[in-house]
């Protein structure tokens, strides 16, 4: 398969840094440009970045110059599909003349998740949205961090069972707030009960995502670890059914088989103590949501589920949905 020419906006960035550890060796993409702020630009990734995740830089990015985030010059690099990380403020006017002028965008940002004509796609959920999309140049977006490990688990109980409301809490981790979202004495010994738009972007999402309108109430909160967001979930089911027969249909999502994709994108823990944060983020390279403490009362079902915010709720859901686009012959 020829690999595609990708560039990546918002590289310097905590999400912008996962992109390239994920691309580095990616058999279907390969790097040609690197996108940042405006005072960036002509610099070194290394001289640039101030790069925060465990692994070292990848070599082949540290020489790398920085393009400034214009059209233009994403276009002059050969470029034929850009991820873009970059800040929902700047991104907006930016992904738009991009895939007007001709270039697939995929997007990790808020600016086009509502829009009508723009998918808002977990892949093993609602890939089939990526078939409206026409034109040589298009806008494809990925849901909210603290979204994906929701809708993930929400959607097979949607399409078995039905939902008639569901009440969520998360427990979201530092890193998703980027690299200097909270001050180091306001999180130590703490947990911050509010998160700027988060409990709206998760009811819109995901009814956008499922298709379905059923309520939703959220409450969000950001806690002391530094990746993977747990959730506590009470779903009422629109239909009765027993708990052995809901634990098969809870983790019913398909494996796509495509290079980003986990083996099993749903994991049921057994344990009483499972899904924890500290042991079960980085499940299945961190793109698999787990889940566990299965309880039914009657059509109340209440579980706890994490799913690694900056892999499959950032970067890696964004090229999960690039593979896909590829395999159905779109990138």
């Amino acid at each position: 398969m020829r690999r595609r020419r990708v560039a990546v906006l918002g590289a310097t960035g905590m999400v912008g840094q996962s992109y390239l550890l994920k691309l580095e060796q990616h058999p279907w993409f390969e790097v040609v440009a690197l996108a940042a702020s405006p005072r960036s630009a002509g610099r070194r990734y290394l001289e640039a970045a101030s790069w925060v995740q465990q692994e070292g830089i990848p070599a082949a990015f540290t020489g790398m110059e920085l393009l400034p985030p214009s059209a233009a010059a994403i276009r002059a690099s050969g470029a034929e599909l850009v991820f873009s990380a970059l800040p929902s403020e700047a991104a907006r006017e930016l992904e738009s003349e991009l895939a007007t002028s001709g270039l697939k965008v995929v997007a990790d940002t808020a600016a086009h998740r509502m829009d009508p004509e723009v998918p808002l796609v977990i892949p093993e959920v609602n890939g089939e949205a990526v078939s409206a999309l026409s034109g040589p140049g298009y806008i494809v977006s990925s849901p909210n961090c603290s979204t994906i490990g929701l809708a993930m688990t929400l959607a097979p109980l949607q399409r078995h069972l039905g939902l008639s409301r569901v009440c969520v809490t998360t427990l979201q981790a530092v890193s998703g707030a980027g690299y200097r979202g909270v001050p180091s004495m306001a999180i130590l010994d703490n947990v911050v009960p509010y998160i700027a738009n988060e409990e709206e972007k998760i009811r819109r999402e995901t009814h956008k995502i499922l298709g379905a309108d059923f309520e939703i109430y959220a409450q969000c909160t950001r806690v002391p670890v530094l990746a993977g967001h747990l959730e506590t979930v009470f779903a009422e089911l629109a239909a009765e059914v027993e708990l052995p027969r809901l634990r098969e249909l809870i983790t019913d999502l398909p494996a796509l088989g495509l290079p980003s994709s986990p083996e099993r994108p749903l994991l049921l823990r057994e344990e009483t103590d499972r899904p924890q944060t500290r042991l079960d983020r980085e499940a299945g390279g961190g793109m698999t949501t787990s889940l566990g403490r299965l309880r039914l009362e009657g059509r109340m079902l209440r579980y706890v589920l994490l799913s690694h915010n900056t892999v499959r709720g950032a970067a890696g859901n964004a090229i999960l949905i690039a593979e896909l686009l590829v395999s159905r012959g779109l990138a």
